[in-house]
């Protein structure tokens, strides 16, 4: 590490390798709940994920296609569009022919207005690719219904004081963390209510 080679944010380093290690979420993480039902089964339909800022919705999808076996090509509704559908439609059907599958993740899918949305439904709907949204604004709204019907909701929520903890307490621990920082417990509790529910080490 050089002051030219500066080393990733925190959040990064501590990203979740594995579902395993994702925090919070046990509404639809925990033993029997929908994710872990489909994780199961082997077979990931498109969902659109829907929670606040900072709860790991990226994350998860990511997790998600790993779990799955899937190729994933991540887009930003705010810079990309039709165009850039295109090009991932074009990768989705090479790596079929090779007997992969594609999930298209598609952050802040309510930036998509209804021509760029409509351009993703007959590919979501041959399967070609799964989507997977991720949106902070109520996807009813937001979300075409015809996008909508061919997706499951999935609300994600804002870790609780006691999970942000336990991530302060990992980034302390964790080779990858805060080597050599101490900090004591009244100051964990203090940062852990002041995260409010969105911790930078997710």
């Amino acid at each position: 590490m050089t002051l030219f080679d500066p080393p990733a944010p925190l959040a990064e380093r501590l990203r979740p390798r594995t579902v395993a290690e994702v925090v919070g979420q046990t509404h639809l993480l925990g033993p029997g709940k929908p994710l872990t039902r489909v994780l199961g089964s082997g077979r990931l339909g498109s969902l659109i994920l829907w929670g606040p800022p900072g709860v790991g919705k990226t994350t998860l999808a990511r997790l998600l296609a790993g779990e799955v076996g899937a190729h994933f090509i991540p887009l930003s509704a705010v810079t990309a569009g039709v165009k850039d559908v295109r090009e991932a439609v074009t990768e989705a059907e090479r790596l079929r022919g090779r007997g992969q599958k594609t999930i298209l993740f598609l952050d802040e899918i309510h930036r998509f207005n209804k021509a760029q949305q409509d351009a993703l439904l007959p590919h979501v709907e041959s399967g070609l690719l799964t989507l997977i949204g991720a949106t902070t604004e109520n996807p009813s709204f937001e979300v075409n219904p015809a996008l909508r019907s061919r997706a499951r909701t999935l609300v994600l929520e804002a870790l609780k004081p006691e999970e942000v903890r336990g991530l302060l307490e990992r980034a302390l621990t964790d080779p990858r963390g805060l080597s050599g920082v101490t900090a004591e417990p009244e100051a964990l509790d203090l940062l852990a209510r002041l995260a409010e529910g969105t911790p930078a080490a997710r």
